[in-house]
């Protein structure tokens, strides 16, 4: 039985330029509805998806028992303004994420951080996708540049 999905979020995930074999990042997973598609649309490859919840991280494994033992998905209870990978972790290819406050302008100075822990997650090519846009917005990761929007995501 195929898992319930709302149709905005659907749209997200369908908006991702996802390719097999990447590294996903998601940030504010909640429930993990959004990072079990990612799965499964990927095939192959790697989702990690965090959330500074305990509860939703709880609700996420709960509901993800394939996924991870697959190995294809990995969740951690951190805040994005506190992700650091592991000596052994490899950067992720593309991370997004859905109503994010550190992301969507709601709350500058942690976003100020969170961009600075993505530019260490992400691979120097990492691409960043928020909600907000039809239905996607990309976020430049330059060092220098603003947390302003730069391009409509979808496929690529």
């Amino acid at each position: 039985m195929a898992e319930s999905i709302s149709p905005r979020l659907a749209a997200i995930v369908a908006a991702l330029p996802l390719r097999p074999g990447m590294r996903v990042l998601e940030i504010g997973c909640g429930p993990g509805v959004a990072a079990r598609a990612v799965v499964r649309r990927m095939g192959q490859g790697h989702v990690l998806a965090i959330d500074r919840s305990a509860k939703a991280i709880a609700q996420a494994m709960a509901g993800s028992a394939a996924e991870l033992a697959s190995g294809r998905l990995a969740l951690r209870h951190v805040a994005l303004e506190d992700l650091r990978l592991g000596v052994d972790e490899p950067a992720y290819d593309l991370a997004f994420a859905v109503r994010v406050g550190a992301l969507d302008g709601r709350h500058p100075a942690a976003g100020r951080i969170a961009l600075e822990r993505l530019r260490a997650a992400l691979t120097p090519e990492g691409r960043l996708f928020i909600d907000g846009g039809d239905p996607l917005l990309e976020i430049a990761l330059g060092p220098s540049r603003p947390l302003a929007p730069t391009a409509r995501g979808g496929p690529a």
